[in-house]
């Protein structure tokens, strides 16, 4: 968190809190969510100011009621999430990184919705992986050692009693992957999707 953000806090500690005006994407942008926006529930222009963007995400966490929020100053503000408080990048040189720029360094487990979805938990975060980043992750999986088709894929996904070992390789490491429904996330990683008064 800024300096200036933990002295404002201390200076003005009353601020009420912003819930509904601010959104993270399935693929870890930033969107401003004004009344209209809000009462047709559509997901926001995204913000496209690359400063404002790094302070967001510089001033992000989850508290302990798993309130993804962003602390602007003095007022905290409570993100509406599309999927998850965290969503995951590739990147050539570091490998996985999170929209808020922290590199996921040990990943302790690979998770795989009934859409195709690729999670990670590390760290006590859980982050769903960008779409776009998809084909690249599919490139790591691996079924009984060997390169997995797409259709052998699919197969699994749609068969939950299929119990053959899907693994995803990750900085030279096999780890397996488990199957989540999109609807047991939040419940199972204890975070509100639209936190509110």
């Amino acid at each position: 968190m800024d300096d200036i953000v933990k002295k404002a806090m201390q200076k003005w500690p009353d601020v009420p809190a912003c819930f509904g005006w601010l959104a993270l994407d399935a693929r870890g942008a930033w969107r401003m969510r004004d009344e209209e926006t809000q009462r047709h529930d559509l997901p926001g222009n995204k913000i496209m100011h690359i400063a404002l963007c790094a302070f967001i995400n510089r001033n992000y966490s989850v508290d302990a009621q798993g309130r993804g929020y962003f602390q602007n100053g003095p007022q905290c503000v409570y993100v509406d999430l599309a999927l998850t408080p965290y969503i995951a990048h590739t990147d050539p040189l570091l490998g996985l990184v999170l929209q808020t720029g922290e590199v996921l360094q040990v990943i302790q487990n690979v998770l795989l919705t009934e859409q195709g979805q690729p999670l990670f938990v590390a760290a006590n975060k859980v982050a769903a992986l960008d779409d776009r980043d998809i084909a690249d992750w599919m490139t790591g999986l691996r079924m009984n050692g060997k390169i997995i088709t797409d259709e052998r894929l699919m197969d699994w996904i749609d068969s939950p009693t299929d119990r053959t070992a899907l693994t995803w390789q990750y900085n030279g490491i096999a780890l397996r992957v488990e199957r989540i429904a999109t609807n047991d996330l939040a419940l199972r990683f204890k975070f509100q999707q639209r936190p509110r008064e």
